[in-house]
C-alpha cells in the first residue's frame, strides 16, 4: 500500500474512471503504477508480452480488475489496437528491455524493443483520437557521461553504450512527435529504481538482499565506487502520476523531468546501509568487473518541485527496510521459486 499523502481525494478525483494504458506493467516501476492507479479509480489495462508469474502485481488487488492486452511493443499492429481498443486517455509508457549488462551483451533486441517500441507507442498515440497524455519513460542514462553533477534536464543527452543510446533516442522519439505532430507527450529520468518486485538479481538491491538472506557475502561486480542516486519505486509510481496529472498545463507539457532523491551514494554506501538495517555482519566481495558504464550519476529534480509541486516522500531507510522485508518474504516461499534463489545465477551486479 501506498502513503496516505500520495493516494488522496484529489488524486481520486482526478483518476476516477479514466482509461488508462500502461506499458511494462508487470515488470518493477510498471506494477506500482498499476496498483497505484487501481487504488486511485482509473480504469487500467496492461500491454503484455510474456506470462510472469513471479511478477508482484499479482500479489496486488488491483489484478482482480485490470484488463491484459495481449501484444509486443515490437508489433505496431498490436500496440495500435491495444490503445484504440480500450480507448486510452492516458498512456504510461514504462516498458522497456531495463538492465545494461544486457544490453552490452546482447544489443539488438534492446535497441529495437526501446526505440523501435517507443516509435510504436508514440505513432499510436498520434492517430489515437482519445489520447490526452502520454508519460515516456526515459532513464538518467540518457545523459551519458556528464562533467557536471547532479545533472539537470537541460544537459544534453549523450548516451555512450547501448542502453544508454537506446535511452537517449527514447527522450528525442518522445520530442520528435510533441515538436512535429503536437502529441502531448512529458519524459521521465529517473535514478536507479529499487523496491519491493524487482527479480532481476543481477541489480544491486535485490542481489544483494538475496545474498544476506542466503547467508553468503554480497557480490559487487565494480570497484564499489560507483555513484548512483537511489530511488524508491513508490516515490517513482507517485511522481509519474503527479506528473500526468500536470500535464493539461501548457508549461508542463514537452518537458523532460528528473526524479529522484538526490542522495547520490556510492555502490559500498548503499550496500553498508543494506547490511545495517538487515543487521548482517556479512562483508561484500568485490570483484572490480565493471565495465562500458557511466562512473558517476546523481540527478537535479528542482524542477519537478518547483513546476509539479512534487518531492519524495519515502526516506532511504523506510525503503530499504520495506524493500528488505518483502524480499524475506518472496525468497522464503521455496515452493516454485527455484530459478529465483538459484544459488549460482546472476551474481554481478553493482
Amino acid at each position: 500500500m501506498f502513503k496516505d499523502q500520495i493516494v488522496t481525494e484529489k488524486r481520486r478525483s482526478f483518476w476516477k474512471d479514466r482509461n488508462v494504458l500502461v506499458t511494462g506493467g508487470f515488470g518493477l516501476l510498471g506494477s506500482h503504477i498499476v496498483e497505484l492507479l487501481d487504488q486511485l479509480g482509473a480504469n487500467v489495462a496492461v500491454l503484455k508480452r510474456d506470462h510472469v508469474p513471479t511478477s508482484r502485481l499479482f500479489e496486488t488487488d488491483a489484478m482482480n480488475r485490470v484488463s491484459i492486452a495481449y501484444g509486443d511493443l515490437n508489433d505496431y499492429d498490436s500496440v495500435y489496437r491495444s490503445i484504440n481498443e480500450y480507448e486510452a486517455e492516458t498512456v504510461f509508457h514504462v516498458g522497456a528491455q531495463p538492465i545494461a549488462p544486457i544490453a552490452n551483451r546482447c544489443p539488438l533486441p534492446t535497441l529495437r524493443t526501446n526505440i523501435m517500441g517507443t516509435c510504436h507507442v508514440m505513432e499510436s498515440a498520434r492517430l489515437s483520437p482519445t489520447v490526452k497524455r502520454v508519460v515516456v519513460a526515459s532513464s538518467d542514462k540518457a545523459y551519458g557521461p556528464q562533467p557536471i553533477l547532479p545533472y539537470t534536464e537541460e544537459a544534453s543527452l549523450r548516451g555512450n553504450h547501448p542502453y544508454d543510446v537506446s535511452k537517449s533516442c527514447t527522450d528525442l522519439i518522445a520530442y520528435t512527435y510533441h515538436n512535429t505532430y503536437g502529441t502531448p507527450v512529458c519524459v521521465t529520468r529517473c535514478g536507479n529504481l529499487y523496491g519491493p518486485g524487482d527479480l532481476n538479481f543481477n541489480r544491486l538491491v535485490p542481489g544483494i538482499i538475496r545474498d544476506m538472506v542466503m547467508g553468503r557475502s554480497p557480490v559487487i561486480r565494480s570497484d564499489g565506487l560507483f555513484v548512483r542516486d537511489y530511488f524508491f519505486v513508490k516515490d517513482a509510481a507517485s511522481a509519474y502520476i503527479a506528473l500526468a496529472e500536470n500535464m493539461d498545463r501548457p508549461e508542463i507539457v514537452g518537458q523532460a523531468f528528473n526524479f529522484s532523491t538526490g542522495n547520490g551514494m556510492t555502490v559500498l554506501k548503499l550496500v553498508d546501509q543494506l547490511l545495517k538495517i538487515a543487521g548482517s555482519d556479512l562483508e561484500p566481495e568485490i570483484l572490480n568487473q565493471a565495465k562500458a558504464e557511466i562512473h558517476d550519476q546523481t540527478l537535479s529534480s528542482a524542477k519537478a518541485k518547483s513546476l509539479l509541486g512534487w518531492e519524495p516522500i519515502y526516506s532511504l531507510d523506510e525503503g530499504l527496510k520495506e524493500t528488505i522485508e518483502w524480499y524475506r518474504n518472496f525468497l522464503s516461499q521455496k515452493n516454485g521459486r527455484k530459478q529465483e534463489i538459484d544459488p549460482d545465477a546472476c551474481r554481478c551486479r553493482e
